[in-house]
C-alpha cells in the first residue's frame, strides 16, 4: 500500500471498461458495493455522455476517459490503449484493477503488468464475436484473440466467468489455468428495482425481445418466426427494443425498420429503462446465438415472465424446461415459432412460469449476492 493510501486509510480500485453506459447499467450496483466499503474508485471507458459523468460522481466515484476502439482491431489505436492505461496506472497506484469485456481485459491485463504490487482481476461477461462461428477469416480470429487473452491474463488473480461453458472453453483453449477460475451468477439483477408485476390478462399474445440490434442476438430468426406464428395466429404482436450497433455483425436499421414497416416486428427504437416494456409483455424473447448471461432475461424473470431463449451458453443456465420457460436450438426459426404457437395456446401456464421465474431471480441472480461473491474474490 503506497503512503498516500496509508493516510486516508481507504483501498484504491480501478474499474474498466468498454461503453461508458455499461459502468451505470451493469456495473453500477458493483461500484456503489465498492464505495460502501471505503474503497476510492476510478471508472473508466470510452468517450462518456454528461449523464453517465453525473451518475458516477453522485457516487462518489471519478471518471476518467481512455482512448479504446470497440470494434475491429487498429494496432495504432491499440498500442495507444496500452500506452495510456499504463501511463494512468503508473500515476494511480491501484490495490486492484478489475476489467470486463474483451479489449479492456486484454489491454488492461497488458498494462497492468508494470504493476508488481496491483492485483488485476478480469470478468469475462461471453465470448464474443471473435469465438463464435465459422469460417476461415474467423478461426484466425479466434487464434488471435485467444493468444492475446493468454498473454493478458498471465498475472491475473483470478478470472470471473458468468457461465460454465465460457470457463470450460479458456481452460481448454488453455489461456487460463482452471485454479485461477471463479464462476458467478451474471451480473445479478435487482429484484427490487425490478419487481415482480403478474402477468396482465390480454387477449392478444405479446412477445418482446430487447438487445442491441446484432445478427447474434438471434434477431433475425426473431423475425421470422414471427412471419410463421402470424400465418396461424395473426393478432400476435411481436415487439423488438434496442439501439442501433456499429459492430460488424451489427443489423442495418433499415432492415429492422422494414421488418417494422411490413407489420412483421414491431421496432421499439432503444430505451434507458426496459421496465415497462417487460411488464407490457406476456412472454420474454432471446433467440441469441452466445451470451455471458443475459441481462434481459434476468431483469425479465425478476419481473415475472415466462421465458423462451436459446440452449447456448449464458442463456441454458436462465431456465429450467417447462418450468420457468422453454429453451430452442439457436439460429433455428422454427423451433422458435413452435415454442412461440405453445406459449399462446397454453395461456393458463403464464402465472406459474412467471412465478417461477421470479423465485429463480430471488434465490440464484438477485445482484446483493452476485456482487458479494465478486468481492469476495476481489479481497475487498
Amino acid at each position: 500500500m503506497s503512503s498516500s493510501q496509508e493516510k486516508v486509510g481507504t483501498m484504491r480500485l480501478i474499474i474498466i471498461g468498454a461503453l461508458a453506459e455499461s459502468l451505470i447499467n451493469f456495473r453500477g450496483h458493483l461500484i456503489k458495493a465498492f464505495v460502501s466499503k471505503n474503497c476510492e474508485v476510478v471508472a473508466m471507458a470510452a468517450t462518456s455522455p454528461s449523464t453517465v459523468i453525473a451518475a458516477l460522481k453522485t457516487m462518489n466515484v471519478e471518471f476518467k476517459e481512455y482512448p479504446i476502439q470497440r470494434n475491429g482491431m487498429n494496432p495504432l489505436v491499440d498500442y495507444k490503449t496500452v500506452t495510456f492505461l499504463r501511463q494512468f496506472f503508473l500515476q494511480f497506484h491501484a490495490d486492484i484493477i478489475l476489467a470486463y469485456t474483451i479489449k479492456p481485459v486484454i489491454w488492461g491485463g497488458i498494462a497492468s503488468r508494470v504493476l508488481p504490487n496491483t492485483r488485476f482481476f478480469a470478468l469475462i461477461t461471453g465470448l464474443g464475436f471473435a469465438f463464435n462461428g465459422k469460417g476461415f477469416v474467423r478461426g484466425l480470429l479466434s487464434s488471435l484473440v485467444a493468444r492475446l487473452y493468454k498473454f493478458s491474463l498471465t498475472n491475473a488473480r483470478k478470472v470471473i466467468f458468468q457461465n460454465p461453458d465460457n470457463l470450460r472453453e479458456f481452460v481448454k483453449r488453455g489461456i487460463v489455468p482452471q485454479d485461477k477460475c471463479v464462476l458467478v451468477n451474471g451480473s445479478g439483477v435487482d429484484v427490487v428495482d425490478f419487481s415482480y408485476t403478474p402477468v396482465f390478462n390480454e387477449q392478444r399474445t405479446t412477445f418482446l425481445t430487447i438487445g442491441r440490434l446484432l445478427g447474434e442476438k438471434g434477431f433475425r430468426e426473431y423475425a421470422e418466426a414471427a412471419q410463421l406464428v402470424k400465418k396461424v395466429y395473426p393478432d400476435t404482436i411481436f415487439q423488438l427494443l434496442g439501439p442501433v450497433d456499429p459492430s460488424p455483425d451489427g443489423l442495418a436499421i433499415t432492415e429492422v425498420e422494414a421488418w417494422h414497416n411490413q407489420g412483421v416486428v414491431e421496432y421499439l427504437g432503444s430505451a434507458s429503462d426496459v421496465r415497462p416494456y417487460i411488464k407490457k409483455c406476456h412472454i420474454y424473447v432471446l433467440p441469441s446465438y452466445h451470451e455471458g448471461m443475459p441481462r434481459t432475461v434476468l431483469e425479465s424473470m425478476a419481473i415475472g415472465r415466462p421465458i423462451l431463449t436459446t440452449d447456448v451458453p449464458g442463456c441454458r443456465e436462465t431456465v429450467v424446461p417447462g418450468k420457468n420457460g422453454f429453451l430452442v436450438p439457436s439460429a433455428d426459426a422454427t423451433a422458435l415459432a413452435e415454442r412461440m404457437i405453445w406459449f399462446i395456446e397454453h395461456r393458463d401456464h403464464w402465472a406459474k412460469m412467471g412465478e417461477c421465474s421470479r423465485e429463480m431471480a430471488e434465490k440464484k441472480f438477485d445482484v446483493t449476492q452476485v456482487n458479494a461473491q465478486i468481492m469476495a474474490i476481489l479481497g475487498v
